[in-house]
């Protein structure tokens, strides 16, 4: 194991909070490949409604096939996956059911706390996965966009929770997408805000740090070869960029929002990190700043751990969770709900199994909200509103 967290001085970074989104995500970047059917072309936000001060545009890329198309953070097309995309098979355990300490699907009683003053009703979102085109589905369900892919959700909140890229083919344009609605959802009134998983710093290890070799605790690994076992994809590699990277480094691991904790794992490694909400995201944030290989492979597997809730003690856990951070139920992505309730047997339903999630998991004494619909299984992207009717 590396240095512990909290060792040091702990300098505060800017976070998601206060950072300005640049041009470049504010200007939709052009599809390589024609446009979705249903989402006609749309042009970037008119300059009044930009945050001050921007740089001066950026030049978009443009399709030779269909110069004029376009599709909300370059996604593409379904059944036209991009050269180089490799769906990968993962060695995830079986999770069994009907032995004791499974999760029970419970009743939920709605939260009573008002919306507060001048703010709009509360939405997450799971677990992506470069899955673009099913969120932009998922997103315009909820009347959170329009067609051409624009904000159009005024005053209202939207939170994902992580995990944007790996598996999926379009792990770029996703982040593309968050940070265009978040300039326009700010302008609006609302606002379009994102936190950590561990593909994140998966990513971000990835591309800092290579084949580095890193004490992994169980013999020698290296991010790079973590991320492509993982679902890393050549074509959001070659993609990347720094505003990307920045983004991504910048991002809260942890918030509460209406009275739900809100966080992507579904760990109580959390408090490995502080005893409050700013102490947890500022020594994230310093760990990813001080740049060392082995104390950011830490970092990444504690928060890949996974199923702390979900047994006898699950709901001991997410109180202590609760207690030491805030909030009255914690809402999380990173375990897919099917693989989560044993109903396949590896993160990407390699038995076979079609996994039929119509919406999120409520268990650990109804303390716990499971956001992952699974959507590499074949599964559900789920975009909900908070709180959870009954």
């Amino acid at each position: 194991m590396t240095q512990g967290a909290g060792q040091g001085p702990v300098v505060r970074t800017a976070t998601l909070r206060d950072f300005r989104v640049p041009p470049y995500a504010q200007v939709p970047v052009q599809s390589q490949v024609p446009a979705h059917p249903q989402l006609p072309a749309h042009s970037q936000l008119p300059p009044q409604e930009h945050p001050a001060s921007t740089p001066p545009e950026q030049p978009t890329r443009q399709s030779p096939e269909s110069p004029e198309s376009a599709h909300p953070g370059n996604a593409v097309p379904e059944g036209e996956a991009p050269d180089g995309y490799t769906p990968t098979a993962r060695d995830l355990p079986v999770i069994g059911r009907g032995g004791p300490g499974d999760t029970v699907q419970v009743q939920v009683t709605p939260d009573e706390a008002p919306t507060p003053e001048g703010l709009g009703p509360l939405y997450v979102v799971g677990d992506v996965h470069g899955y673009l085109d099913e969120l932009v589905e998922a997103l315009a369900e909820q009347g959170l966009i329009d067609a051409d892919g624009h904000w159009a959700a005024g005053h209202a909140r939207l939170w994902f929770l992580g995990d944007f890229t790996d598996r999926g083919p379009d792990g770029i344009g996703v982040i593309d997408l968050v940070m265009r609605l978040s300039a326009e959802a700010a302008a609006a009134g609302g606002y379009c805000k994102a936190l950590m998983g561990n593909h994140e710093l998966l990513l971000l290890g990835a591309k800092r740090f290579g084949d580095t070799p890193v004490n992994s605790g169980a013999g020698t690994a290296t991010f790079q070869a973590a991320w492509l076992l993982n679902g890393g994809q050549k074509t959001d590699m070659d993609r990347l960029q720094d505003v990307h990277l920045q983004w991504m480094a910048r991002l809260d691991a942890v918030i509460e929002e209406d009275e739900h904790l809100l966080m992507h794992s579904d760990t109580t490694a959390y408090l490995e990190y502080g005893d409050t909400l700013e102490d947890v995201n500022d020594t994230v944030h310093a760990i990813l700043t001080r740049n060392d290989a082995d104390e950011c492979w830490d970092l990444f597997r504690k928060f890949t751990k996974r199923f702390a809730f979900r047994d006898d003690a699950g709901p001991q856990a997410v109180r202590e969770l609760l207690s030491t951070y805030g909030g009255r139920r914690v809402v999380h992505g990173h375990s897919p709900i099917p693989y989560l309730l044993g109903e396949v047997g590896t993160e990407d339903g390699e038995d076979g199994a079609r996994p039929v999630v119509e919406g999120p998991h409520v268990y650990a004494d109804g303390l716990a909200i499971a956001m992952d619909g699974g959507v590499t299984m074949a599964g559900k992207l789920l975009v909900v509103q908070l709180p959870l009717p009954n």
